[in-house]
């Protein structure tokens, strides 16, 4: 129900239960044209000041609402660092710094980032839909159910966990490849399939700094 509905709405004298259950819908950042710059610059500044980033009064609504984000650094268009969290345990500000400074300081692949590479480090923020799972008996069947381009895929067996975001179909357009290779990563034979391998997909919403960032003015 929209404001105007509410206004020209006739008001009841006795609301029934449904309506009084009715609640606005939360705020989304994939409707705000500010999401961007706004996720963007808090996981930069999460980054320089290695996590203590003080609450701004005129923040978003939505940074506070419940979300999971993935926070990915390049240098020089290579892979600098990627972590994140499938599903949204936190407010949506607090998962982006906590992912930032991880993917900056934590990542295992890669040592702690210096403070004077931080300028030529590009930063991509996603975020993540809620996962569904995806009924696959074959690996086959997982194949032929995947979307090139579209799904990020979480692969899951006895402990072994590999994700991948859609932006990896990137570098791995055909899904024999993408699969193998998440298999791979979850610590797997990349021929390896069982009965009990659990497969989800999710879809992202994704913001990125441009190539050249512009000068800070002081």
């Amino acid at each position: 129900m929209t404001d105007l509905d509410s206004r020209t709405r006739p008001a009841a004298a006795h609301p029934g239960p449904a309506a009084a259950r009715e609640q606005p819908a939360p705020p989304r950042p994939q409707d705000d044209p500010s999401a961007g710059p706004v996720l963007l610059g808090l996981a930069r500044t999460a980054i320089a000041s290695r996590g203590v980033v003080a609450s701004a009064s005129d923040a978003p609504a939505w940074l506070g609402e419940p979300g999971a984000s993935f926070v990915t650094l390049t240098q020089d268009g290579r892979l600098r660092g990627c972590i994140g969290s499938v599903h949204p345990s936190r407010r949506l500000g607090d998962d982006v710094i906590r992912n930032a400074c991880s993917a900056a300081f934590h990542d295992p692949r890669f040592p702690p980032l210096p403070a004077q590479e931080l300028p030529g480090v590009r930063i991509e923020v996603s975020l993540l839909s809620a996962t569904e799972p995806i009924p696959a008996a074959s690996r086959d069947e997982l194949l032929a159910s995947l979307r090139p381009g579209v799904d990020g895929l979480i692969l899951s067996w006895h402990g072994h966990r590999g994700t991948f975001l859609p932006q990896v179909w990137e570098q791995l357009p055909d899904p024999h490849d993408f699969v193998e290779h998440l298999l791979h990563k979850a610590g797997l034979p990349v021929v390896f399939w069982s009965e009990d391998v659990v497969a989800h997909r999710f879809t992202v919403t994704a913001w990125h700094e441009p190539d050249e960032l512009p000068l800070t003015r002081t």
